[in-house]
Formats: structure tokens, sequence, C-alpha cells
């Protein structure tokens, strides 16, 4: 009988267990073993999940009521130090690696399917949304966007600016920029790391407001205006949920807004065309029809 050797990237969509494709579901329900990538990003569900319980939270049991079937929460320490086994396993049967979004959304799924294929394991990929495409919903057109830049999370030792030449680049170009905003899940202090202790931080996620605080912060300390206080900019909140928020406004007035909970986008606008202008106008900040 010939094995089968099989490991499932399948995309998860944004919101909830039903953004799953048919597809997707159908792979799913066949599969022997589940895994749910849960540190680069989480469904919407996902946001009550206990990261130091094994993530026995209101996600995971909501997957499992859906999908029919158990699943194993993959912390970043098993994603990056346990891949081989998880594709080990898919040597003899067919193993699924859910990732919220789409598969190849971070350079983390990629690395899983490139060692796979390395190990002589076929790599089947199922795609989904995710906010590299569905961050359009803003009105800004995918075509006209430059690299996306990732915004983490500044300390006090630490306040790294390399997104600030990218932004800058793209700025030139005429092309927008995607913020993609911290998230840290299943974190460690530095103090617990040192001494070896398991006890991890509670999640934190980044928000709009702490986003264009840093992104100002880095201006200040440049001084190339790449962008300003008065700069246009889109806020976006929980996309590809039922209650998303977009709001458009200055960086200055995006302070100030209210985004509610995780997780959020920030969009900086390059050259506008006059269809885009019109459809952001619809998100600005003192319109009061926006959603």
């Amino acid at each position: 009988q010939k094995l089968i050797m099989v490991l499932h990237l399948v995309g998860l969509g944004l919101g909830d267990e039903k953004d799953i494709t048919v597809k997707g579901l159908e792979t799913i329900r066949r599969c022997t073993k589940i895994y749910l990538e849960a540190y680069t990003s989480i469904l919407g569900v996902g946001l009550s999940m206990d990261t130091e319980g094994g993530g026995k939270g209101l996600a995971k049991d909501r997957l499992e009521a859906y999908y029919g079937h158990e699943i194993i929460v993959a912390d970043r320490e098993m994603v990056e130090g346990a891949a081989e086994s998880i594709i080990e396993e898919a040597r003899t049967a067919e193993v699924a690696f859910l990732v919220v979004g789409d598969p190849y959304g971070a350079t983390t799924h990629a690395d899983i399917a490139l060692r796979a294929r390395q190990m002589g394991v076929e790599v089947n990929v199922i795609h989904n949304a995710s906010i590299m495409n569905a961050v359009a919903c803003c009105g800004l057109q995918l075509y006209t966007f430059g690299q996306a830049v990732s915004i983490v999370f500044f300390t006090d030792e630490w306040k790294p600016d390399s997104f600030y030449d990218k932004i800058k680049v793209n700025r030139q170009a005429g092309l927008h920029t995607l913020c993609l905003l911290d998230i840290k899940v299943k974190e460690q202090s530095i103090e617990n790391m040192a001494r070896g202790r398991a006890i991890f931080e509670p999640p934190r996620f980044m928000t709009i407001n702490q986003c264009v605080e840093q992104l100002l912060y880095i201006e200040d300390l440049r001084k190339e205006k790449v962008y300003a206080e008065d700069t246009i900019c889109v806020g976006l909140a929980r996309i590809g949920q039922p209650n998303q928020r977009i709001v458009s406004g200055t960086m200055k007035e995006l302070l100030d807004v209210d985004f509610g909970g995780p997780l959020h986008s920030f969009v900086i606008p390059g050259e506008v065309h006059f269809m885009e202008k019109e459809y952001l106008d619809s998100f600005r900040i003192q319109n009061k029809d926006q959603p």
C-alpha cells in the first residue's frame, strides 16, 4: 500500500472558523493530525486564547467544533524548534498546518514548505484571504502598494527604525505602505528567560495609536520629512470581522481615535488617485457615516 505523504498548509482567512474554504475544510476533515500556528497572527476568535494553557480557549474550541477534529496549538517554540518533527509525521499520514490568513503570508511558513520538500514530503497549499490583499477595503488599490513594513514594540533599549527607509522608498515612488503591527504571544521577560523560568508575559497587540506614536518618534529623530503629523493615513481594525473599523485622518488625528480591540493595521498612502481619494474620504474622521 502506497504511503500518503502530504503536508497541507491551509489558510484560515481573517475572521473566524467559517472563513475557511470548502477545499480547506474537506482537507482538514481527512487529516489525521492538525496543527494551528498561533504566533505570527491570530484569528479574531483567537484573542481569548489561553496562550499559557496550551491554547485551550475559545478559538481552539470553536475550530475543533466546526472542523470536527482535535487541534494542536503550535506556539513559536514548537514552530521554530519542532517543525521537522511535524514534517516527519507527514511521511505516513496527511497532516494539516493551519495558518491565519494565507499560508505564504509569513516567511516562517515558506520555510516549512521548503524544508518539507527537501525532506521529500509533498506539500499542498490551500490559499485564503490575508491582510495583504484585504487591506484594499480601505479604498487604496493593491497594485499601488509598495513594500510592507513591520512595526515592532519599542523598548527602552531598542527602538529599531529600519521601517523608516522602506516607507521613504515607497513614498518617493508614490506607493502606499502597509504597516503590520506587532503582536506578542507567549513571550518571556528577559529576566525569566535568563533564569530559565517558563513564565510568560500576557499577550500584547500593538494599537494604531502606539504605531503612530512610534512612527512620529522616528520622524522626529531622523528629520527626513518622510511623513508628518498632518500626513493623511488610514487605520484598520479587525478586518474581515463583522465589527471591523476603518478610519482615515491625519496622523495627529488618528492618535486619539479608539479603534477598539485587535488586530490593528495601518496604511501610509503614497500618491492617491481621485477614486482612491473619494473612497478614503468616506472614512474620514469627521465623516459620521463611516463604519
